[in-house]
């Protein structure tokens, strides 16, 4: 079964990575599990990048889902670029969707895949309202990447 990314997210973040030897398997190519670790170091270097960490003693982040589709094989050497989406903000929860690119080939996505993201106390992991600079990405007219506020969600 493939998950289909919506055409409706907004680009909020982009992150450079090495392609390093130990992520390989012994295929010769990157274990699938090290797209999933690609793909939360672009979620956790963006919400630390708008908030200055990632979640506080009292509240933070945990996934609800994730998934990945898998369409070129990620061999080393050689540097990614992982650019973060996000689409559909909620009241305690947010999706994020990301596509992997090699940095030599620019524009050809090895993997895409996502997360849905829900704010939550860490004392009793129950739900709790997206936080403010979250809540931000929805009703403000659109920013260029790297602006001070945050940008706004397209229409669905």
């Amino acid at each position: 079964m493939r998950f289909e990314i919506p055409d409706h997210k907004l680009l909020v973040h982009e992150v450079p990575l090495p392609i390093l030897w130990g992520d390989m398997d012994s295929l010769g190519h990157v274990n699938n599990t090290l797209y999933f670790r690609y793909m939360e170091q672009a979620r956790v270097s963006w919400i630390a990048a708008i908030n200055g960490q990632v979640n506080s003693a009292d509240e933070g982040p945990v996934i609800a889902n994730t998934f990945c589709n898998f369409y070129r094989p990620l061999v080393f050497p050689g540097n990614l670029v992982v650019k973060l989406y996000v689409a559909n903000p909620g009241r305690t929860s947010i999706d994020t969707y990301v596509s992997i690119e090699r940095a030599d080939d620019p524009g050809n996505v090895y993997a895409a895949g996502g997360a849905t993201l829900v704010w939550v106390s860490m004392k009793d992991g129950r739900p709790l309202p997206l936080p403010s600079f979250l809540r931000a990405l929805e009703g403000q007219p659109p920013k260029l990447p790297g602006s001070e506020a945050p940008p706004a969600l397209p229409e669905k």
